[in-house]
This record gives structure tokens, sequence and C-alpha cells, in this order.
């Protein structure tokens, strides 16, 4: 498509960057503050918009501003087309995590948290001392929104069914073992299935809700367990499970972790569960960041390391 040069040359860049602001925030009083205006400069620039394409773009709402159809629809172009100018203009810069600035907001479990939070911190100070992180829990039902309203950098959980505009990467593979205290079972691994059953389990369920994989497999079964506990918190169970005669199904790297600090016991699990994927969801627009692939890739590594 032949470029009209004379028609582009009317779009101030700006407006853009505006229009993604107002789209993020659905306020412009927050998306002046957001790219450092005043609002009536952003009242302004939204009038302008509003020429330019033609339609109202965004209109009040008792929650907000609430984006039209033809401004959800131009959320993603205008976003990718920003993205790509920031890439280009700084293309022919060396990316030096030395000297990079920058926070990044990452949405993950308290499990992930653990086993790569420590060593991605010592490694940051170490390697890249700008680059600080806020850590904020997963919401699943609002996971998608929050990283096209660019509130989250990356995040880090199971299945995820991101659009044609998230990007996923694999983190890394594992599988489902017991944990229980010895002592207070009287048992050794490996546990027969006949065990398993017949002491309570503690789930985990960041949703909130007492069903998860062990229940689904041991339906294929005809079988059932008996529930003690269900948390959201995978960092509580080891506590729980040390203090009383139950045990608890989780990731085999969490759990060798625990193991190792509490003075647990750990057994293959004596049902079949498929394995675990774990991995990492971003926007597109993100894709060619050099920090935020950098950041990706050093994750990748830090997974493929396993628990220190």
């Amino acid at each position: 498509m032949t470029i009209d040069h004379i028609d582009l040359a009317r779009v101030d860049l700006n407006l853009l960057v505006a229009l993604d602001a107002l789209l993020a925030e659905r306020s412009v009083t927050r998306a002046a503050s957001r790219i450092g205006i005043g609002q009536s400069a952003m009242s302004s620039a939204l009038a302008r918009l509003r020429v330019l394409f033609e339609d109202e773009l965004l209109t009040r709402a008792p929650e907000g501003m609430r984006p039209t159809p033809r401004a959800l629809a131009l959320a993603e172009p205008v976003r990718a087309l920003l993205r790509q100018v920031q890439v280009l203009v700084r293309r022919d810069e060396a990316f030096d995590p030395r000297s990079v600035v920058r926070t990044f907001t990452i949405s993950l479990p308290d499990s992930t948290e653990v086993l790569l939070g420590p060593r991605l911190l010592a490694y940051l100070r170490q390697e890249a001392p700008g680059i600080s992180l806020l850590l904020r829990s997963v919401d699943r039902d609002h996971i998608l929104q929050e990283i096209d309203a660019d509130r989250v950098d990356l995040a880090i959980g199971l299945s995820f069914r991101g659009q044609m505009h998230h990007k996923q990467r694999l983190l890394y593979l594992d599988s489902y073992v017991c944990l229980f205290n010895a002592a207070l079972l009287g048992l050794a691994p490996p546990i027969s299935l006949d065990d398993y059953l017949r002491f309570p389990h503690v789930l985990t369920s960041l949703r909130e809700t007492a069903h998860g994989v062990v229940d689904d497999a041991l339906a294929r079964l005809g079988l059932s367990r008996t529930l003690a506990v269900t948390s959201p918190r995978f960092l509580a169970v080891p506590f729980l499970v040390r203090s009383a005669p139950v045990l608890t199904t989780m990731q085999a790297r969490l759990a060798h972790l625990f193991a190792a600090t509490l003075g647990l016991t750990v057994s293959p699990a004596p049902v079949d569960l498929d394995e675990v994927a774990v991995a990492m969801l971003w926007h597109a627009s993100y894709d060619d960041d050099p920090a935020h692939r950098w950041l990706r890739d050093l994750l990748r590594r830090l997974a493929d390391e396993g628990p220190a």
C-alpha cells in the first residue's frame, strides 16, 4: 500500500500516545498523569482524537469512561504501533542490563515466587541493579485485561488462554508428588493408593474451590478423597502438613524444597497425574522490547537450572 504522506502528516503521533493512555486508564485524569501532561491538555487531545476518527471513542459511564466499539477496535493496533515505534527509535542502542532503570510488574503464584524469586532477585542486584520488581498475585479472571491495560508486564501460571495479541512461552515442566510428615502418618515412601486415601488431604486452589486435578483423577477410578483444608496459598501448605496427620499433592520442585527446609517426606503420587506446564504470558507489543526479552530469557534460564 502506497503511503499518502500528505494525509499522514496531519496525524500527530502524540495523539495516539494519548489514545493508548485513555483506553488503558478509562479516565482523562489518570491518562494525563500516566503520560505526564495536564488534565486540560488530555481533554484537548481527546477532542482532537474524536475529530480524527469521527467517533466519540470514550463516553461517560457510572464506572468511568466507556470505550466505544470503534475505540475497542483501535486499542490493539495502536498499542502495537506505538511499541514498534519505540523499538524502532531504540534499535541502534546496545542493550546493557547494568544501565537499565525500569520496574517490571509480574503476576505470579506464590509457588513460582518462592522457587524463582530469590535467585532472580540475587541476579538482578548483581547484574541489573536498576531493574526492580513489583510482584502481584495472579487474578486469573482479569489477567488478560491487566496485560492489555499495561498494568502487568508479565504473567506466570498454568494454562493461560490468551488471544492473538498475547504471547506465551513455556517456563518449565513439573510433575506432582505427595508431601507429608512421616512421623505423624507412620508412612514411608512410596505410599500406596490405600494409604493415600486413608488420610485427609490439604488442597491448594487458586480459585478457592474444593476440587483439584487429584479429584478428577480419582473420580476416573471411581474413588474420592477427604479434604481437611483448602487454601489459596502454597506457602501455608507445608506448615499445615508438618503440624497434622494429613498429606498434600503438589508440584515436585516445590515439594522437594519444602521437604529439605522443614524435614518433610516426599513420595511419588499413587495416582496418574499429567505433567504441569508453567508458562509466561505477555502482550505481543513487548515481544521485541530488549529489556522485556532479556527478562523472559533470564527467567527461563533460572527455571532450567532448577531450585537452588
